[in-house]
């Protein structure tokens, strides 16, 4: 049977839904055939393989090496070394994630702007060589997971690693299609990344870790979700690539945006009000910081929103301006830690 170019109903004189309805079909076929010619059975290449595994999300376990900043480690060099082995574990581990993922998500990433893209949408990849892949990369994972409980002493951080990884195997095949728990997953693995840093180095995991990377990561979510919705544009082939983007309205979303983003602030106020308890330092001081965490959230919706970037990753990763103001707070937060009482006591000197 050959190719049939549907998009040539638009010259048969039928309503305008219907010419809409030919044109995404038509579409819709065209990727079809171009996945199939593009098949390459087992093989794989490097630049395929790489683009698989996401590298560039990487970035997203620096929140690993927190704990070993705010918990006043930054001397101490087994402290790093357990915190750079946790954070190799968890880096390969989620892209034997993202790899599992694409697998399961080929045929609606082929329907994405951008996604279509990737090598198992795009049909450069079999999903056999993906499979193989995946594995690869979680064993890999594994073994510095193991290597870690040896050099910590720290048992629990196996518990932690596979616990992320039944989190992201549930979210990956069944948790993904649900409203509300697929964004409420995606923070929850962010703070099994946090709480990974913590008992890798040994140190009391403070409820306000949970509370403030749950609450920042959500907000991030919910950007996320509003912002495929820009970068897809209509409304039926959002649904088609993500099944709960039929519920996530903009106006829904811009309510849970609004909602999160103010729960993370007032999260952060009550951290540096109230934190001092689980705290080694004054964690007062870094109410001063207030300002510019509210640039940051503010700058990250207005951006996500209007569809400037493809996803939160390009976004941190390119955008100056925001660079520029986690790079501020970063270094405002390492001076309250470490400076941050002497600083007060200059100031009351003046």
């Amino acid at each position: 049977m050959g190719y049939c170019p549907l998009g040539s109903l638009r010259h048969v004189q039928v309503p305008k839904a219907l010419h809409k309805l030919a044109a995404m079909a038509d579409k819709y076929n065209r990727t079809l055939v171009r996945a199939r010619a593009r098949w390459k059975g087992g093989s794989m290449k490097l630049k395929d393989a790489v683009r698989l595994a996401r590298p560039r999300h990487w970035v997203k376990n620096v929140i690993v090496l927190f704990p070993v900043v705010f918990a006043m480690k930054v001397g101490d060099a087994e402290a790093w070394i357990s915190a750079a082995v946790a954070t190799l574990a968890m880096c390969l581990a989620s892209s034997s994630v993202y790899i599992f993922n694409d697998i399961c998500d080929r045929r609606e990433d082929s329907l994405h702007p951008h996604k279509k893209d990737r090598p198992l949408a795009a049909g450069r990849v079999s999903v056999g060589a993906a499979s193989a892949l995946s594995a690869g990369f979680y064993i890999c994972a594994l073994v510095a997971a193991v290597v870690l409980v040896s050099l910590s002493g720290s048992l629990p951080t196996l518990m932690i690693f596979f616990a992320y990884c039944l989190l992201q195997l549930g979210y990956s095949t069944y948790l993904k299609k649900y409203m509300l728990v697929d964004v409420i997953c995606i923070a929850l693995g962010f703070v099994l990344r946090a709480v990974m840093g913590a008992a890798a180095i040994r140190v009391q995991i403070s409820p306000w870790l949970f509370v403030c990377t749950f609450t920042i990561c959500l907000f991030m979510g919910f950007c996320k979700r509003f912002n495929e919705l820009v970068t897809i544009g209509d409304a039926a082939e959002a649904t088609e690539h993500r099944g709960t983007l039929a519920g996530y309205s903009r106006e829904l979303l811009t309510h849970l945006i609004t909602l999160s983003a103010g729960v993370a602030i007032v999260g952060f106020l009550l951290y540096t009000t109230a934190g001092r308890p689980v705290a080694p330092f004054n964690t007062s001081h870094l109410l001063y910081t207030l300002p510019i965490v509210v640039y940051a959230v503010a700058r990250f919706a207005m951006l996500s929103m209007a569809g400037r970037y493809p996803g939160p990753t390009e976004l941190i990763l390119r955008d100056r301006p925001l660079q520029l103001t986690l790079v501020l707070w970063g270094a405002a937060a390492v001076g309250v830690i470490f400076w941050g009482e002497s600083l007060r006591q200059w100031v009351v000197g003046l």
